[in-house]
């Protein structure tokens, strides 16, 4: 069974930094894109960031293009997210995806499998 398990989140104040963690449970990571998407009370999930299944290409939302960056690590099977300069509008539940066809897709139809979500709290 597919698992996508998130960790690192948490409640900071603005400025600070979080890294989210992702680890995936598929034989053949390597193979799939992976991506964040976020979802904030009373809003539509909404994408964040996506990396290929290479790591060579990488897709932000405009709103967080200079302070998050995405990262892989293959032999970990998992896939970061390191976000900087926090701001009270990136509070969020977050949540991991994988795309087996390997793209750094923006669009949450393309993505197979999902984690259960991991809530970033930023106080102002």
């Amino acid at each position: 069974q597919v698992q996508l398990v998130e960790s690192g989140g948490g409640l900071v104040q603005a400025g600070d930094s979080l890294r989210l963690s992702c680890a995936a449970s598929l034989r053949t990571f390597s193979m799939y894109g992976m991506g964040w998407f976020r979802q904030a009370p009373g809003k539509e999930r909404e994408f964040v960031a996506a990396i290929t299944w290479t790591g060579r290409n990488t897709d932000y939302v405009d709103s967080v293009k200079g302070r998050f960056t995405i990262s892989r690590d293959n032999a970990k099977n998992t896939v970061y997210l390191q976000m900087n300069s926090l701001k009270p509008e990136d509070t969020a539940v977050y949540y991991c995806a994988a795309d087996e066809k390997g793209s750094s897709s923006n669009y949450y139809g393309d993505y197979r499998y999902w984690g259960q979500g991991t809530q970033v709290t930023v106080s102002s």
